[in-house]
């Protein structure tokens, strides 16, 4: 029945992001990997769509960045590592939100750089994950804590264990920092104690690793088994847990590992990868079989030369591709998606601006080649909350000077009024220009919400002020690079 309803909502409403997102919340949790991959993919096109009609930016579509990182997380669990780190790039090089750049949380940003670093510690790209180039981390704990946790498993990884300890011991001396930051406090534990049992098994220390590696595993397990999100910790420390018992060789035990991973994260390629080998190597024919065909279902499209997938195909067991989801999926790559809308976001043009200065005179955008421009579209001259404004960016107009920025206020009064306004403001740092019929302002979707024009459909524009002049009316800014 869910299910069914998931492939309904999508279908009635195709041009909301948000309708086309939540199925996959629902394919994801049941391991329909390839329609939580659609489902997602669309939501994310039909929301540049909106961003392009409506001119705003990623940040301002409030789901977008969960959208994206929730996308490229099932593109991992398709294999498709390429893919998911391309869609990281594309969310940590979009647009800062201008208020909430050092957010450490929910920002398109702050997930970008989650998606990056659980995609490269996931499938192993640890030169990559060192690299400076790759992530531009902040002076914020979550970043010191993800960042010192990540460089200590691509040391491991490349078997430096002495710079493993030194990131380690940075990862240990946040612990004063914790009390400020509870918050992230479980997290913290997981990753002291992974870590702790990485480095004891790279030396050989297999009784005590085992041990700290079987018990984190559990508490992970706890935390993330009723989670409906992309996972919070990059990598499913069962599925650690079996390789780690594969490599002691101890194929049963692997086995249960892996299984366990499938309990919390359902058709998971990696667990069903290290099941192909455990029960390759117990002998059990059958079931290694069984896996295989899932393993090659779930990664028919992925990426050449995968680490947990070549020690999978090494066993040379043969299967044929077998869908274990509840329903039958459609494949992810064969689908055409455009229909939804572009495949990036790109920052759009301004519209044309023609208005009037005081003197009567034409006034473009094609005037500031090289310069920003803010523009401050307002009713007119009797709104006295704009007068304010108009002072109040004056009185910021070397601010404005600085970084080569020209103040346009655009209203519906006549050139002629505007020439009264000027001697009102002296001196003012933007340049008064006229619209007396609104047409830029619509162009720009900078127009009112309370005051009903005719020809004008309603908005809910952001940063909008309630004027206190007879018409109640408001005005809005918009910012626009002229190139």
């Amino acid at each position: 029945m869910a299910l069914e309803s998931c492939k309904r909502y999508g279908e009635v409403a195709p041009g909301a992001g948000y309708a086309l997102h939540m199925p996959g919340h629902v394919y994801a949790t049941v391991g329909m990997w390839n329609e939580a991959a659609i489902s997602m993919d669309s939501a994310t096109l039909a929301e540049k769509r909106y961003m392009r009609e409506r001119m705003i930016f990623p940040f301002n579509a409030w789901n977008h960045g969960h959208n994206r990182n929730y996308l490229n997380y099932i593109l991992e669990q398709l294999g498709m590592a390429d893919a998911a780190v391309y869609g990281a790039r594309q969310m940590m090089d979009a647009p800062l939100d201008p208020k909430f750049n050092a957010d450490a949380g929910y920002s398109m940003h702050s997930q970008g750089m989650a998606s990056m670093v659980r995609t490269l510690v996931k499938f192993e790209q640890w030169k990559e994950l060192l690299s400076p180039e790759t992530i531009k981390w902040r002076d914020t704990f979550l970043d010191k804590m993800t960042r010192h946790y990540a460089e200590a498993r691509a040391h491991l990884g490349l078997g430096d264990a002495a710079k493993a300890e030194k990131a380690m011991a940075k990862l240990d001396g946040l612990e004063k920092e914790l009390e400020k930051n509870k918050q992230f406090q479980k997290v913290y534990k997981l990753q002291r104690l992974d870590l702790r049992a990485r480095l004891a098994l790279s030396r050989g220390d297999t009784l005590r690793g085992m041990g700290w590696l079987s018990e984190v595993a559990v508490e992970q397990f706890e935390l993330q088994k009723s989670d409906n999100d992309p996972p919070f910790y990059p990598e499913l420390l069962y599925n650690a847990l079996g390789r780690a018992y594969l490599e002691s060789k101890s194929p049963q035990l692997a086995a249960q590992a892996f299984t366990k991973s499938l309990e919390v994260t359902r058709n998971d390629w990696f667990a069903l990868a290290g099941l192909v080998q455990a029960h390759h190597g117990a002998g059990d024919a059958k079931a290694a079989a069984e896996a295989m065909a899932r393993l090659r279902y779930l990664t028919v499209d992925a990426d050449q030369g995968l680490a947990w997938m070549e020690p999978a195909m090494a066993t040379g067991v043969k299967a044929e591709a077998k869908n274990s989801s509840p329903a039958l999926q459609r494949n992810y790559k064969a689908m055409n998606l455009d229909c939804y809308g572009p495949a990036a976001w790109e920052p759009h043009s301004a519209p044309r601006l023609l208005a009037m200065d005081p003197e009567g005179k034409s006034a473009t955008l094609d005037e500031y080649k090289g310069k920003n421009v803010l523009l401050v579209f307002y009713l007119g001259r009797e709104c006295l909350h704009r007068l304010k404004q108009l002072r109040d960016i004056n009185g910021k107009k070397e601010e404005w000077y600085r970084p080569y920025t020209v103040v346009l206020a655009v209203s519906s009064n006549p050139p002629a009024n505007n020439l009264t306004a000027l001697k009102i403001i002296n001196a003012p740092a933007a340049r008064i220009l006229s619209d007396t019929a609104f047409q830029n302002a619509r162009r720009f979707r900078a127009y009112d919400a309370l005051r009903k024009w005719s020809d004008t459909p309603r908005s809910s524009s952001i940063g909008r002020a309630a004027c206190t002049g007879p018409n109640k009316a408001a005005s809005r800014l918009a910012t626009w690079t002229s190139w």
